[in-house]
C-alpha cells in the first residue's frame, strides 16, 4: 500500500520531522542526540518501549502491537492504534501513516536480519519518501531520483549500494565512477570515501550509507525537491 492510496493518515506533519521508532536495539544516546530535530515521535510496536524508558509520550502506536509490554501499553492507552493486516510489516504500516517531509527512524537496523532486510525493501518501494535509517554507528537514506549533492568531510566513509537495478555516476569520492550500472547482485560501491564534495545522480534505489554523526548534513541531501 504506497502513501497515495491513503484515506486517513493519522499523523500530518507538513512542517516538521518525525521519528518513528521500531523494537529493535536503540540507545538512549541516540534518541537524545535527535530531539532537537523531531517534532513528533511515533512509536513502532515495541519501539513504545524505548519512548517510555525515555520519558517521551509518542503521537500514536501504531503496528499489530504482538511485542509492547504491558506497562508501555497501559501508559500509552489513548496512543494506542493496532493494525492486526499481516500483509505489511510494523515499519510500512507506520510509514504509509504519517507524512512528513523528512523521517528519522531508530530502532529498526538492529536484531534480527531479515527485519533489517524487510526494512530495506520498504526504503526502495518509497523511494519518494524522505526517510533516514539511524543508530549509534550509521546512518543511510535513499537518494532521490536525478542529482544528490552532499559534502562530507574528506576522508569520511561512504557507501553506496543499490536496491535495485539503477545506472548511477557518482564524483567526488576517492573511487568515483561515471554512468555505472548498479545492481544488489553486481557493482555495488561499499567502503568508499570522500574526496571533496560529492554528487550522485542516479535513475534507481540507492541507497548512501554515512557514518551517524552526520545526521544533519544528511537530511539535507535526503529532502526531495
Amino acid at each position: 500500500m504506497g502513501v497515495e492510496s491513503l484515506q486517513e493518515p493519522l499523523i500530518v506533519s507538513l512542517n516538521h520531522t518525525v521519528c518513528l521508532v521500531g523494537g529493535a536495539r536503540v540507545s538512549a544516546q541516540v534518541i537524545s542526540s535527535i530531539l532537537p530535530m523531531v517534532d513528533q515521535f511515533v512509536a513502532v510496536d515495541s519501539g513504545a518501549d524505548h519512548l517510555l524508558a525515555a520519558g517521551i509520550s509518542p503521537a500514536v502506536v501504531i503496528g499489530d502491537l504482538d511485542s509492547i509490554s504491558d506497562h508501555a501499553r497501559a501508559t500509552f492507552a489513548a496512543q494506542l492504534h493496532p493494525l492486526t493486516e499481516q500483509s505489511t510489516t510494523d515499519f510500512e504500516k507506520a510509514l504509509s501513516r504519517v507524512e512528513a517531509p523528512m523521517v528519522i527512524a531508530v530502532g529498526f537496523t538492529g536484531g534480527r536480519m531479515d527485519h533489517v532486510l524487510a526494512v530495506l525493501n520498504v526504503l526502495a518501494r518509497y523511494q519518494a519518501r524522505a526517510v533516514i535509517l539511524l543508530d549509534d554507528t550509521d546512518l543511510c537514506f535513499v537518494a532521490g531520483l536525478g542529482e544528490t549533492l552532499i559534502a562530507p568531510p574528506v576522508g569520511t566513509r561512504m557507501s553506496l549500494m543499490p536496491l535495485a537495478a539503477c545506472r548511477v555516476t557518482a564524483t567526488g569520492l576517492r573511487w568515483s565512477f561515471a554512468d555505472q550500472d548498479m545492481h544488489p547482485t553486481g557493482f555495488i560501491s561499499s567502503s568508499n570515501e570522500v574526496a571533496g564534495p560529492v554528487t550522485v545522480q542516479t535513475d534507481g534505489p540507492l541507497l548512501i550509507t554515512l557514518p551517524a554523526a552526520l545526521l544533519s548534513l544528511a537530511q539535507k541531501a535526503a529532502l526531495r525537491g
